[in-house]
């Protein structure tokens, strides 16, 4: 299996993951990850957005982070990262996985794009200051779901933490908060003395 990475992108998810399952997974960074390579037929093929993480397993071809996890989890998780889905814990499971990337991630790309990514003639910055309220509504949601457990199900570390973590580590980068949220911050600070997510983020 073979994921393409650039770092500080949803790939660091999939490389997170296989860490935690203990399974192999060739990661191959992308040195140049440009407009021009974004745009070639090769990666377009792969890729029709140009985005990455794209996730090869023999044939297979797939391309969107929260995809590649379900399918990995159905393949190798044997119920270690994913509760029971018709029990609580599996229903708010499954809420924190849809929340991170629908709810949260939206916000952070906005000003992503609008600072770094866009080419500066065709940024919106006055965008910034709304995608940065949204983005601190789920920071504050996440931090109060934290008030009650140590992970965000009671039934301990999922791969749900897993997703929400990068938008958690993304809206940091942002600087969208900072030390504000004790715990969250409390929760970061755990995830990231967990051997697996070390290797992604050093990846």
């Amino acid at each position: 299996m073979k994921v393409y990475h650039v770092p500080g992108t949803r790939s660091i998810r999939i490389i997170w993951l296989c860490g935690e399952l203990d399974v192999p997974l060739q990661v191959e960074t992308i040195a140049r990850f440009d407009a021009d390579f974004k745009a070639s037929p090769d990666w377009r093929a792969k890729s029709p957005t140009g985005k990455v993480p794209v996730f090869e397993d023999g044939d297979l071809v797939i391309y969107e982070s929260g995809a590649i996890m379900q399918y990995l989890l159905a393949k190798y998780d044997d119920g270690k990262l994913v509760p029971p889905l018709n029990s609580e814990d599996g229903a708010m499971y499954l809420q924190w996985c849809w929340f991170a990337e629908a709810t949260f991630t939206r916000p952070l790309g906005d000003i992503s794009q609008n600072r770094f990514i866009k080419a500066p003639q065709d940024r919106i910055p006055e965008v910034i200051p709304d995608a940065k309220n949204r983005a601190l509504l789920c920071v504050e949601a996440i931090d109060a779901a934290l008030g009650k457990n140590e992970y965000l199900v009671a039934c301990g570390f999922t791969a749900a933490d897993i997703m929400t973590a990068y938008s958690l580590l993304l809206g940091q980068r942002l600087e969208v908060f900072s030390d504000e949220y004790p715990n969250v911050n409390r929760y970061l600070r755990l995830l990231l003395k967990r051997p697996a997510l070390q290797r992604a983020v050093a990846a």
